[in-house]
């Protein structure tokens, strides 16, 4: 007899279509026939482990198998999105793509992305995430994967490094999370950890265990205290009540910033009340530079974001020219004395050394197919080490080889066109 446990799996028996649903962190699923299970041996399912009528080195070889042609058809439940899942044996670099894994932009602040889904579906999502999304694949990636390549790009730097977990999507959806930032404040070399989200999943305890793992800052993107507006922007149901009661309980545990987006025409209006809203919070005062310029006052509390169109995006109205998005902040900056158009050191960020880059614009490159692009007609190749994504690619299979061209490689975020 072998049992078969599994932490981050969980699994459903659908008995009237003779099928198990495998969970995979919460919100993640794929399915397991059971004939093929059966011809393993005689299972018996129980939450987060399956039994099989067999010897365990016969039970996992084969079921670890079918596990793998399972994840090959995994979705994301938020969004019914076929979903890759990123870890050390998939072949599938961390660094390149930019939509996840890591981001190195030669600085001392590391970008962490463990995830592409998101729990709202905002109306002006810059990268189209959500319920309603357009997108042909979503990401996820393995705990111990992303911490193994970050600490190989910490160990580049010179300055102390800000480990910023900010993915194009809402972290507080990953389940590990809490363990991400423990094993990230871990490295000597991070001086903090800060973390971007919408807020809308915070718990008191959620707040408690990340504080206490290291985190030191939560950027919020509230967009305005109306929830009627809230609602209409965030595209789906929003408890503002809840929101505002969690930044207040963060912001005794730990640093919070607010980051509205500016949306013309939809919240220009509440942006005072914002402002007022984030002086009443206290800072959290942590040293944000590890040098002179700290001082009592910590990180800043409200960072104001101008809403830009994308091609992938979606675009509710036209953007505001930076000009005129400054000329609205102005006023507010003098009145309130407080600052709104942050740049990066502000929060203590500087130029550092960065990866060497495998390939340079114009370049042709052969890489291997490694799976699919977010978008149609896009495929995702790996060569050098890097991810990157290939346009014009539909007809190409994954572990294929294609040649194409790099036409954009700064901070190590590769784009080629097949050729």
């Amino acid at each position: 007899m072998a049992v078969l446990n599994f932490q981050d799996l969980e699994f459903v028996e659908e008995k009237e279509r003779d099928r198990v649903r495998a969970y995979f962190l919460g919100i993640y699923y794929f399915y397991l026939a059971k004939d093929d299970l059966k011809k393993i041996a005689d299972f018996k399912i129980s939450g987060h482990s399956i039994e099989f009528d067999c010897s365990e080195k016969k039970a996992s070889n084969k079921f670890n198998h079918l596990l793998l042609k399972g994840f090959d058809g995994m979705v994301c439940s938020l969004n019914n999105v076929r979903t890759v899942y990123v870890h050390r044996h998939s072949g599938i670099p961390v660094v390149g793509a930019g939509v996840f894994g890591l981001v190195d932009r030669n600085t001392s602040c590391i970008e962490v992305k463990p995830l592409t889904a998101c729990n709202l579906d905002c109306v002006y999502c810059s990268v189209n995430a959500g319920f309603s999304s357009r997108k042909q694949a979503d990401y996820v990636v393995e705990k111990d994967y992303l911490v193994q390549e970050f600490n190989k790009l910490a160990e580049n730097k010179q300055h102390g490094v800000e480990a910023h977990i900010g993915p194009r999507g809402e972290p507080l959806l990953y389940t590990p999370l809490v363990e991400l930032v423990r094993e990230l404040s871990r490295n000597p070399r991070v001086k903090y950890v800060s973390l971007d989200t919408n807020g809308v999943l915070l718990t008191k305890k959620l707040i408690d265990d990340l504080a206490s793992a290291g985190l030191a800052r939560l950027n919020i993107s509230i967009n305005s205290l109306d929830e009627k507006k809230c609602r209409e922007m965030a595209g789906t149901h929003f408890n503002l009540k809840h929101l505002l009661n969690m930044i207040d309980y963060a912001s005794k545990k730990t640093s919070v910033l607010l980051a509205p987006v500016l949306v013309p025409g939809m919240n220009d209006d509440e942006l005072e009340s914002l402002v007022r809203l984030a002086k009443k919070i206290k800072s959290g005062g942590l040293d944000k530079s590890n040098n002179d310029k700290s001082d009592d006052s910590g990180f800043p509390v409200i960072g104001v974001q101008n809403f830009l169109n994308y091609k992938h995006g979606r675009n509710p109205v036209k953007q505001r020219s930076w000009e005129e998005f400054f000329k609205m902040l102005e006023p507010l900056e003098k009145k309130h004395r407080v600052k709104l158009r942050l740049s990066s050191q502000d929060f203590g960020t500087v130029q550092d050394a960065g990866l060497k880059k495998p390939f340079k614009k114009k370049q042709v490159v052969k890489a291997r197919i490694v799976c699919p692009g977010p978008h149609y007609r896009e495929m995702i190749g790996a060569a050098g080490n890097r991810a990157i994504i290939i346009s014009k690619a539909a007809d190409v299979r994954v572990n294929s080889f294609a040649r194409l061209r790099i036409v954009r490689d700064k901070h190590n975020i590769f784009r080629g066109v097949k050729l």
